[in-house]
């Protein structure tokens, strides 16, 4: 027994490109007929139509999904909502993650390093529902953040941020600011880290030759440091930009009653039982996506993963 697993293995060994093939064929199938199946399904079904009678799904080729799903004008307005929302997380999440990612990698010495790790790692360990409801209990207008601004003085700051129309609302758990916060709270360590890693891969000699040639702090940040973490921003804005463009647990459980396109894909295949119309909105953010990672792709985002 042992000798014919022997060679074996020595049969493998001078085949790498079998045994590499061997070590992937289980998960290459798994994506293929898990993911990638599920992906093709779900675009054939795009391409059915509902009857509106009876309710059951017409297996014939059409394009009446895609009619009904754009010539109505509330469609256009959640594909707009998710998208603008998704925009805006990824941009003040960059915002934020830059300098602790920058005082991570440039700053920290070997001790804090891993005290850093840990707290933006940490939040990832707990559950994605608890943390959500968690925001809700604090931004509630009987809330322990309401308490706070209450006893600053401040309780009028808020009033006047709730009262600005769109994303406002009767208190922070329900409106788009809250859900904002939510959204930039729940994905940060996924811009932090890509971010940490392009600036640890910055070589320090550049640094230091930026310095020898007079470049002061802040230019070698703008000539130096900023154009190589950039495709480390990218990289993380893939990310932020993606979960937030597919979430529908934020937007039900925060906010107001407006839909996104994860709520609007629930409904219709759900509620509304609408499975062709589900599938053709499902289809979008795939579209937006692809599109979205033609240009992280020509920006170098990958190479900062």
């Amino acid at each position: 027994m042992t000798s014919t697993f022997d060679k074996f293995f020595t049969f493998l060994f001078y085949r790498k490109g079998l045994a590499i093939f061997l070590l992937l064929a289980p998960l290459l199938i798994w994506l293929g007929v898990v993911y990638l199946g599920s992906l093709f399904t779900l675009l054939i079904q795009s391409f059915f139509s509902i009857d509106s009678f009876s309710g059951v799904i017409k297996r014939e080729f059409t394009l009446e999904s895609y009619y009904d799903l754009f010539r109505q004008s509330t469609n256009w307005d959640i594909i707009i909502r998710t998208t603008t929302m998704a925009f805006t997380v990824t941009i003040v999440s960059a915002i934020i993650a830059f300098p602790i990612a920058y005082y991570m990698a440039m700053y920290a010495g070997p001790k804090l390093k891993p005290i850093l790790y840990l707290g933006v790692m940490l939040p990832l360990w707990s559950s994605y529902l608890v943390k959500v409801y968690s925001w809700k209990l604090i931004m509630a207008k009987e809330g322990i953040l309401t308490w706070i601004l209450n006893e600053l003085g401040l309780l009028h700051v808020l009033d006047v941020i709730l009262s600005i129309p769109v994303i406002g609302g009767t208190s922070l758990s329900f409106s788009y600011i809250g859900m904002f916060l939510v959204f930039v709270y729940i994905w940060l360590p996924y811009m932090i880290l890509p971010i940490q890693a392009s600036l640890e891969r910055i070589p320090k000699s550049l640094l230091e030759a930026s310095s020898d040639l007079g470049g002061g702090p802040s230019q070698t940040f703008r000539k130096v440091i900023l154009p190589l973490a950039f495709p480390g921003v990218v990289a993380g804005s893939i990310f932020t930009f993606s979960l937030t463009l597919g979430d529908y647990i934020i937007p039900t459980i925060i906010g107001n009653s407006s839909y996104f396109i994860g709520m609007a894909v629930y409904t219709h295949q759900g509620t509304a039982g609408n499975i062709p119309l589900a599938a053709a909105f499902s289809v979008i953010p795939i579209i937006i996506m692809m599109v979205y990672l033609m240009i992280a792709k020509r920006l170098g985002a990958f190479d900062a993963l």
